[in-house]
């Protein structure tokens, strides 16, 4: 296993998710207004990334419907530069054309892709609680213990090829060793493409446990397959997050934490909101002196277009980048390139223009931080 070299950590937030149902926790935001206000928080807490599942406004079962993304995706773009990751996995039961509808009608800056299928449950949850807030909920969690949450081969190419055109980074889910061997074999064959970006998962009844040998050992494994090429990150469920999280940044990693994935802020007590969950794992960050990511530069980081990654890129039948340097040191020209390449398939929402400029920005600032990655064009002087 090798450590990754990292400049910064990148801090996703999971904001509500479709696991924990509002009985469990008052601060499990559901209507549109608390699911917008506490991911601009934890935004503000310092998470870069925010990923996102709507919910019914009405009593907080899970939905996929594009409607109810609208209210609150619309206050987090206007208040936030973080980067928006929306969810293709928000139901159990739904098809994968249902769940990719709100990534394909937003076009966010990232999505989630699950890997495979498998067992996904969390019925015991269910032995918990004697009163429920809403009548849905005590079967939705008791019968979870007869959901496969699907994923064939099939549904991920669908999904890939659906968002394809819409130049949309793809967060890979990972819950086992399979799945990283799954995202490898569409590596192989060209339906995605690299840098990835690589959420192992742990801890969820039906995945891969919460041991710390499984940790390193998914790290092997990814630094096997996919060498310079991923960006690793890593998630926890319930008592496992805090402890997962921190031994992950030590590797190298990027973190996640968030209320979609562990509704405590220490033992035995109920996080108050998102935003408390990142601001401790910011301060376990920094006082492991490993510095926070900001939106911009996390943006940079997920770019394909980042040195060191992509090692060998041509844009408009030139080299842009070989053997991981930039084969040109005008850096305006290959920014403009770039903008156009990312444009060409679809035409990109007015509400994109902001963040495009954010993101000539991060990568003009990272490339002047980083003079060693830069080159002449092969045959100059």
């Amino acid at each position: 296993m090798t450590l990754a070299r990292q400049n910064k950590t990148i801090i996703t937030c999971a904001v509500t998710g479709a696991i924990h149902t509002p009985t469990m926790s008052d601060a499990l935001p559901y209507t549109y207004n608390d699911i917008a206000t506490q991911a601009v928080d934890a935004a503000e807490a310092g998470a870069s990334i925010l990923h996102l599942h709507a919910r019914n406004p009405e009593d907080g079962s899970p939905s996929v419907s594009p409607d109810d993304f609208v209210p609150f995706l619309a206050r987090i773009k206007q208040a936030t530069d973080a980067v928006v990751n929306i969810s293709t996995g928000g139901s159990l039961t739904l098809s994968i054309q249902d769940r990719v509808k709100p990534a394909k009608t937003f076009s966010p800056e990232m999505c989630s892709l699950n890997m495979g299928s498998m067992n996904f449950s969390f019925h015991p949850l269910a032995k918990r609680y004697e009163e429920w807030k809403f009548d849905w909920e005590k079967d939705y969690v008791a019968g979870s213990d007869g959901n496969i949450f699907r994923n064939t081969f099939r549904d991920i190419k669908e999904a890939a090829d659906t968002l394809a055109p819409h130049d949309i980074k793809f967060e890979h889910e990972c819950y086992d060793v399979g799945h990283l061997y799954n995202l490898a074999h569409f590596l192989d064959r060209g339906l995605v493409q690299p840098p990835l970006f690589v959420q192992t998962i742990f801890g969820i009844l039906g995945g891969i446990g919460a041991d710390p040998e499984n940790l390193t050992h998914m790290k092997r494994i990814a630094d096997k397959l996919f060498g310079n090429d991923f960006q690793w990150s890593v998630l926890a469920a319930g008592r496992h997050q805090l402890g997962f999280v921190s031994m992950a940044a030590i590797l190298g990693g990027n973190v996640r934490v968030g209320l979609e994935d562990s509704l405590y802020a220490g033992k035995g007590r109920l996080a108050g909101s998102n935003a408390e969950q990142v601001a401790i794992v910011r301060s376990i960050l920094e006082g492991l002196s490993l510095e926070v990511a900001s939106a911009d530069e996390a943006d940079v980081v997920l770019t394909r277009a980042v040195a060191g990654h992509v090692r060998h890129l041509v844009v408009g039948g030139r080299d842009v980048l070989r053997n991981g340097r930039l084969a040109t040191l005008d850096l305006a020209d290959l920014e403009s390139e770039l903008m156009a390449r990312a444009r060409k398939e679809a035409a990109v929402p007015p509400e994109r223009t902001a963040r495009d400029r954010r993101r000539r920005e991060a990568v003009r600032r990272y490339y002047a931080e980083n003079r060693h990655l830069t080159g002449s064009a092969p045959g100059r002087e």
